[in-house]
């Protein structure tokens, strides 16, 4: 159900630290930290992912720049004021809630692995790829303890973009697949710089019927 806050946004990857642990703010004399994990694609391609992380999470651990580690959490939004742009930016990061140390021959099936159960919070947008591919773009509300919710873009391919065109505001989805990096460039001013978006690329999509969604 989507009332439960710990089963309705479920991230699981591993991969390498890829960026030296940076000190992000303290909450009940509680530290976090973020940093970049490194998460290898089927592909050859690689995908690079922030994380915040509790400093009660890795005491003891040697977590260096190219240690290989699994962590299981919740993909959390929040808006941040951009100084480039002078407006508000979703920003996502994976929210680790238990971090674990793995060697580099422990061979893992899906690096990579997402679901989220929420709800429909903008109306579908489809396109078509330069190469002739479907998308469409989704932005889910996934809720959270203390009436709050996370805003997570997601995008789906081909048959599951055909059908998630026709989704309306307020439908409530379930939907498997993994988070992804993408770089794009965006013009500030005179120049052209390199960005980075986050999202989540859907493998397997279903509709909560609205009987259930009452339940």
């Amino acid at each position: 159900m989507a009332g439960n806050f710990l089963e309705n946004n479920v991230v699981v990857v591993v991969g390498k630290i890829f960026t030296d642990l940076e000190y992000s703010h303290e909450l009940y004399g509680e530290e976090f930290f973020n940093f970049i994990l490194e998460v290898p694609r089927l592909s050859e391609t690689k995908d690079y992912l922030p994380v915040t992380i509790s400093n009660r999470l890795f005491e003891g651990m040697n977590l260096q720049v190219g240690t290989r580690v699994k962590i299981e959490g919740q993909l959390r939004s929040y808006n941040r004021k951009s100084p480039e742009e002078g407006k508000n930016k979703l920003i996502l990061t994976i929210f680790a809630r238990d971090m674990m140390v793995l060697s580099e021959d422990e061979v893992v099936k899906n690096p990579n692995e997402i679901f989220l159960d929420g709800f429909i919070c903008k109306k579908p947008v489809y396109r078509t790829t330069p190469f002739g591919r479907e998308i469409t773009d989704l932005l889910i509300a996934v809720n959270r303890p203390y009436n709050k919710s996370d805003y997570i873009p997601v995008i789906a391919w081909g048959r599951n973009a055909r059908f998630s065109e026709k989704l309306e505001i307020g439908d409530r989805i379930r939907l498997w697949g993994r988070v992804q990096s993408r770089e794009y460039q965006k013009k500030l001013g005179n120049g052209v710089v390199t960005k980075v978006a986050y999202e989540v690329s859907i493998t397997r999509m279903e509709v909560v019927e609205k009987e259930l969604q009452k339940s």
